[in-house]
């Protein structure tokens, strides 16, 4: 058996599948380019989807991957068992070999078969072959290759048996497994059963299609799509029988032990939290690699969760401040050798990795200050048991995780309602899953009837729908080749119906790229007739499959029959107003990074009419004079009248050039290359773009920053608006100057400092106003002193005042506190309707058994609530009062009562 490193794996096998006439594909985004289905890729095939659906043709027929996956839930992976299992993991790479319609069964097996047996050299009576319980052929082809018969299993479809689906694609497939334990006693009633068997290779025979009817018919060119795990061919060959012990994890977890300084005992010891450190540096730094940013919602939430659990496990092992950055830096000079774009956004994900990871440390602070006070006013209410609603409502609203509520629950003599914790949780998901929309390959189907019969009858030709967007024209004579309405293809649409419109070729731009769609109509319009017989008014274009394009409006007029002529038009002026925002975009781009550092990428974008939005990589706020240096240099370029063009060229020569990319973009080999300058070999900005350009800067008008704010860690939102956009800006801006003069009584030039003076007398006026109050409250405070009675040596006070808030009174009661000397200090006061007590105590009124906490509590069931403290300062709130005075008249009995 050959002893190879995982990068030595991962090259031998994509070098042995191109020598077998594949092409070798890059590995995909780890999030998936237009398909709604997927959170993120989870298995090689996932980019060839539409080629194995027909939707997509390539120009080749077999390819090979190394793709990146990332699996965490569901079926395929719980993320509570990365660390304690050996071999479960949420980021992966999967091997695999994929036939469009080219060869089949016996040509995957015999491949997998040489590669297993005679490349890597891997012992026979370790590998045993699994097929479907009636797949015959695969069970023969196996037999001939050189397979023992009594090494081929038949399993049912639960084991050996694929869909993509409720309806499309399916078939059987073959398994191949590694034996761990001793020859002596293996068995095969240990395969698809036993942990000791290792399922390495997935090969899936593409032969059937499921119909919706129940139906399944032979696919008339079957694929072949295989999938194996590098991880764990690389554990088999390096002798190990877990994977966090060969060479994919081993630099890692070495280096969080060097940061630690652990012996291998202590290693040992802490090993589930160095395995669960590993795993997820890995996946947290192809996340953000590929445009994953920390947040609250869908993909951004799963960063978040593995980024933070990884913080927590840290924590525990006894890291004590931000470490994840140092362990991304491993993982970036291992696997940069072969995914080169790892090392060319290092500084921005480790930038990010930190922040997140800072962030996560100031939610531990804030849920530990909450947790605390919770647990006082449960003291006060003599209970011993944090509610599981109140534990889940600190880790989903503050993120505070469960096992810290329970471990500081713990130590302060509480316990934690965890199954109440766990119907919360079950409750949301609930809810999540009631109000989450996923598109089904089923409910596509309908958009593959359409363009599969428009290409029979010639309407389409081979690449589908003719885009006219780079011809440089607003409108088309067309067919109307097909009309989808509540998700059926019909003959005709009336007027009031919402509709799905196909054309032959359109001009209408599909959202992409952070540009909206185009909107406009589309018409049939006879020669001999002054007003049209139909009307579609389009709001949205979308491209549902490859090869089609849909115009999403309403019939406003007229009956709408497929195979009328039409004529598409787009809104022109909406469009234009996009294209100044776009092509700002590119500008906006190029003038901060000139004033920012080269260290800035675009993150995202939005670019309509109305404005345009661009997110960016920055770890912090920008200074007003830099935003005026960038708006400034935005401005200059559009006054210059750059020449704006576009180019194609293929991706490697684009980059090579210089051209910027968007992160997590998906290219093709063949780019579109936007420039903006008057040199080509000095361009002002030069960027990898699909979208629509002005011819020159100058249409643009003019860019007005609107705002700049966070958009998620370690990345800033710059809004602003252009043109038509920002010349009315301009214009309110100005009135609104006009009018605050003319208030002022001054000129608009002098505004600034007329606004300075009025500061400064409202500052003096409220500088004496504060002296009035603080005047007024002593005066009150000193003639309350008088009431003040004696209980046993201590001078006891209990009063309602008047008080705007909470703090105000808890000084009033540090002032009289500190004015008594020994003293019991409890004051009362209605704040918002509602009533507010307050309870202070020296400390020898505490050694004699005052505890402030204690007194609040009890009065406070009096006015209709509760609450608690420290035994030197309390607060409690209630609903009724009313009952204020007789919360207070308790207080003097109260300590005589309680003092020893």
């Amino acid at each position: 058996m050959k002893k190879l490193s995982t990068n030595q794996i991962r090259k031998l096998f994509l070098e042995y599948y191109n020598e077998l006439n594949h092409a070798i594909v890059d590995s995909s985004n780890l999030v998936p380019a237009d398909d709604p289905t997927l959170l993120f890729i989870n298995a090689g095939m996932n980019q060839f989807k539409d080629v194995f659906l027909g939707l997509e043709k390539r120009d080749y027929n077999r390819a090979t991957t190394s793709q990146k996956c990332l699996r965490v839930s569901g079926k395929h992976n719980d993320l509570e068992n990365v660390g304690p299992s050996p071999r479960h993991h949420t980021f992966f790479e999967m091997l695999g070999n994929f036939s469009f319609g080219d060869y089949f069964k016996q040509e995957a097996i015999q491949f997998a078969w040489h590669l297993l047996v005679n490349e890597l050299e891997l012992p026979l009576e370790r590998l045993w072959f699994t097929v479907y319980t009636d797949d015959d052929e695969a069970e023969r082809l196996w037999i001939e290759a050189g397979a023992p018969a009594d090494r081929v299993l038949r399993f049912g479809k639960k084991d050996n048996w694929w869909a993509m689906g409720d309806i499309g694609p399916c078939g059987p497939c073959s398994e191949i497994h590694y034996y761990w334990g001793d020859l002596a006693v293996q068995n095969k009633d240990g395969v698809n059963k036993d942990d000791e068997y290792l399922e390495i290779w997935n090969l899936v025979f593409m032969q059937y299609e499921q119909k919706a009817d129940g139906q399944m018919i032979d696919l008339p060119r079957p694929s072949v799509d295989t999938g194996a795990g590098l991880e764990r061919i690389a554990s088999i060959l390096q002798g190990h029988d877990n994977n966090y012990d060969t060479d994919a994890f081993t630099p890692i977890m070495n280096r969080i032990q060097a940061l630690l300084g652990h012996d291998a005992q202590q290693r040992q010891e802490h090993l589930v939290g160095y395995r669960v450190i590993a795993d997820h540096s890995r996946a947290m730094t192809f996340l953000v690699g590929d445009g994953v940013l920390p947040g609250n919602e869908s993909r951004s939430y799963v960063l978040r969760m593995i980024l933070r659990r990884a913080a927590r496990f840290g924590k525990r092992i006894g890291f004590t401040k931000p470490f994840l950055a140092e362990i991304c830096k491993v993982v970036i000079d291992q696997y940069g050798g072969h995914y080169t774009d790892l090392p060319a956004k290092a500084e921005f994900i480790l930038s990010t990795v930190t922040a997140e990871e800072e962030r996560f440390q100031r939610t531990l602070t804030t849920g530990l200050n909450l947790l605390d006070e919770l647990m006082d006013e449960l003291r006060a209410e003599d209970k011993s048991v944090v509610p599981g609603a109140d534990a889940f409502r600190l880790w989903d609203t503050y993120g505070f995780p469960l096992d810290i509520t329970r471990d500081v629950a713990q130590e302060a003599g509480f316990s934690v309602d965890e199954e109440g914790f766990r119907t919360a949780l079950e409750q949301q998901r609930e809810r999540a899953r009631a109000s989450s929309i996923t598109t089904e390959a089923s409910d596509l189907s309908v958009y593959g009837q359409v363009l599969a019969q428009l290409k029979e009858k010639g309407v389409l030709g081979p690449e589908g729908v003719k885009h006219l967007i780079y011809e440089n024209c607003e409108d088309a004579d067309t067919t109307l080749a097909a009309i989808i309405a509540d998700g059926k293809i019909v003959d005709e649409a009336r007027q009031g119906q919402q509709v799905e419109i196909v054309l032959p070729e359109t001009p209408f731009y599909v959202e992409s790229g952070g540009q909206i769609s185009d909107s406009g109509e589309i018409y049939y319009y006879p020669e001999d007739i002054d007003q049209p017989i139909w009307t579609v008014r389009v709001r949205d274009t979308r491209r549902p499959i490859a090869g089609l394009i849909v115009h999403i409006g309403e019939v406003s007029t007229g009956t709408v029959k497929a195979g009328d002529p039409a004529y598409a038009i787009l809104d022109v002026d909406r469009r234009w107003d996009i294209m100044r925002n776009h092509t700002a975009t590119h500008i906006l781009h190029m003038a901060l990074r000139k004033t920012l550092g080269d260290h800035v990428h675009q993150a995202g974008s939005l670019v309509a009419p109305d404005r345009l939005r661009f997110d960016f990589t920055h770890p912090q706020s920008i200074k007003p004079e830099d935003l005026e240096t960038i708006e400034h240099i935005a401005n200059e370029t559009i006054l210059n009248n750059y020449a704006v063009g576009d180019r194609w060229t293929s991706q490697d020569r684009a980059i090579a050039e210089g051209a910027m990319a968007l992160f997590g973009e998906k290219y093709g080999d063949t780019v579109r290359v936007i420039t903006i300058g008057n040199r080509e070999d000095d361009p002002v900005s030069m960027e990898l773009c699909g979208g629509m350009h002005v011819d020159s800067t100058a249409e643009i008008g003019s860019l007005r920053i609107v705002s700049e704010a966070s958009s998620a860690a370690g990345v800033r939102r710059i809004e602003a608006v252009t043109g038509r956009a920002a010349e009315e800006l301009v214009k309110q801006r100005m009135h609104v100057l006009a009018q605050t003069a003319q208030s002022l009584r001054t000129r608009p030039e002098n505004v600034t400092e007329a606004v300075a003076q009025l500061q400064e007398q409202n500052r003096k006026l409220q500088h004496e106003l504060e002296q009035m109050r603080v005047q007024t409250a002593r005066q009150q405070s000193e003639s309350l002193l008088d009431r003040a009675v004696h209980v046993d040596g201590l001078a006891v006070l209990a009063e309602q005042v008047q008080a705007d808030d909470a703090d105000t009174l808890r000084q009033m009661a540090d002032w009289f506190r500190d004015k008594l000397g020994s003293s019991v200090v409890v004051l009362g006061a209605v704040i918002d309707e509602k009533p507010l007590l307050i309870a202070a105590a020296t400390e020898d009124a505490i050694k004699r058994g005052i505890h402030a906490g204690n007194i609040v509590r009890d009065a406070a069931k009096i006015v209709g609530g509760g609450g608690g403290g420290r035994p030197n300062m309390a607060q409690a709130g209630g609903r009724d009062s009313d009952k204020l005075p007789d919360a207070l008249k308790i207080v003097p009995e109260w300590v005589e009562k309680n003092l020893k």
